[in-house]
């Protein structure tokens, strides 16, 4: 038997701008069968069948968007693949499918075992039933019997620490007990395949490290999980595999160390500076508009190395007179991971006037360890409001070492140069001495 689990073929969902997808239930059914000669013999149907198409004409002016296109996939038996794209990339719309919540426009997809899926917060869950009852729900809908739901429920509950509150209707739970208690029993009832998309976002960081590590034993148990997140950090953590999703396709698919640095570097631009001639390109609003941000190496310096550290210039355009302006960096590592921000205010009552401004920082040495960043920028109004925010404006690298440099590579975010001292004494001189009276090394 192939260890092929999960298979889509062309796999296409497409939606109609501005209406919702419409779910028939068995009575709309009964009701378009009865109504069918009806409809058949209606002025607008006839008026179609002699070759007036004004009717359909209408309906086929409306836009359209293709969520997924196109999209062909194979996952296999005990793989543990992460999902990962920017919003509207088709990764939630493939789950959906995945799920039979929604059906595809065109192609297919083939699931072989039991799924269990968890997309987003409540997912399955029926509000007017207590946490208890909903635990049998699910249970009884992935197939279980009421005995082996038992055998699980102690564990379960523990599990998502709702004991309290088993007894009230899930309506009354916040989003923090909803998606504990839903995570729960999707790990726990043994799926053969688990759908997980970012609803761990939710938790606190205790629950969702707590979440990744039962991800992890149910994958080692030998089950599928398929995994959407936009925290690369787990997705490195927990999967064996990635795929990146892209504008409704699959774009690339292999390795989580590839995929996520194909994605990561795609995702912000490929230069240290970049510029803007002509305002009407530009990244602004009627606020602020940018004119140039650049990351150079100081004066005299030919790279930007850890022990160089780096110049931030930006030019921009400001027509908000008389206000509090600020403007702040974000300086993100390779893995999404925020590593500092930074920025510079100016006060109404010194210039803040509208006119163009050019605004200088620098990010000193023995800061940043080696590697590749990329830049944000932020401008906000009297410390609480964003005027405009520019995403990856700009990336740069740090090498490694100076050409007069003698450093090695070695792990972590950041690269500090501490003072450090050291004293030394005989061994032999310590003998006898009391431990407080001995040098501390």
């Amino acid at each position: 038997m192939s260890d092929i689990v999960i298979r889509t073929e062309n796999l296409g969902k497409k939606y109609r701008l501005g209406e919702r997808e419409r779910y028939l239930a068995l009575r709309d059914l009964l009701a378009r069968a009865a109504s069918a000669p009806v409809r058949l013999l209606s002025p607008r149907n006839l008026s179609s069948s002699n070759g007036n198409h004004k009717g359909n004409h209408k309906n086929g002016n409306r836009s359209h968007i293709w969520a997924l296109h196109d999209t062909s996939l194979e996952i296999r038996r005990g793989e543990v693949v992460g999902l990962i794209g920017r919003n509207g990339a088709g990764k939630s719309t493939l789950l959906k499918i995945l799920s039979r919540i929604t059906k595809p426009t065109t192609g297919c997809a083939e699931i072989y075992g039991r799924v269990g899926s968890l997309l987003e917060v409540g997912t399955g869950f029926h509000p007017e039933l207590t946490g208890s009852e909903n635990i049998y729900l699910c249970g009884a809908i992935l197939g279980m019997s009421k005995r082996e739901i038992q055998q699980k429920f102690d564990e379960i509950v523990a599990f998502a620490e709702v004991e309290k509150f088993l007894s009230t209707p899930v309506k009354h739970y916040s989003s923090g007990m909803y998606v504990r208690l839903a995570f729960s029993v999707a790990a726990h009832l043994e799926p053969e395949i688990l759908l997980v998309d970012e609803v761990l976002a939710v938790g606190d960081a205790s629950f969702q490290k707590k979440c990744l590590g039962k991800m992890g034993q149910v994958s080692r148990a030998g089950r599928t999980i398929l995994f959407v997140s936009h925290n690369v950090t787990a997705i490195k953590a927990l999967c064996s595999r990635a795929v990146l999703m892209r504008d409704g396709t699959v774009a690339a698919s292999g390795t989580v160390a590839e995929v996520v640095d194909h994605y990561l570097l795609g995702a912000v631009s490929d230069t240290s500076a970049k510029e803007w001639r002509d305002p009407a390109g530009a990244p602004g609003n009627e606020n602020i508009r940018l004119s140039y941000v650049r990351i150079i190496p100081p004066p005299g310096k030919p790279v930007i190395t850890i022990d160089t550290g780096a110049q931030v210039e930006i030019g921009f355009e400001n027509s908000r007179e008389n206000i509090y302006l600020g403007c702040t960096i974000y300086v993100t590592n390779s893995e999404g991971v925020v590593i500092f921000t930074s920025g510079h205010s100016i006060s109404p009552e010194v210039n803040s006037r509208c006119g163009f401004y050019h605004v200088k920082g620098e990010i000193t040495g023995h800061l940043l360890n080696a590697g590749r960043y990329s830049v944000d920028v932020v401008f906000g109004k009297d410390q609480r409001y964003v005027l405009l925010r520019a995403d990856h404006v700009v990336s740069f690298d740090v090498e490694n070492v100076a050409r007069s440099s003698n450093m090695a590579i070695a792990p972590g975010v950041v690269r500090p140069r501490l003072s450090w001292s050291h004293s030394f004494q005989e061994e032999s001189s310590l003998i006898g001495q009391p431990l407080s009276d001995q040098p501390v090394l």
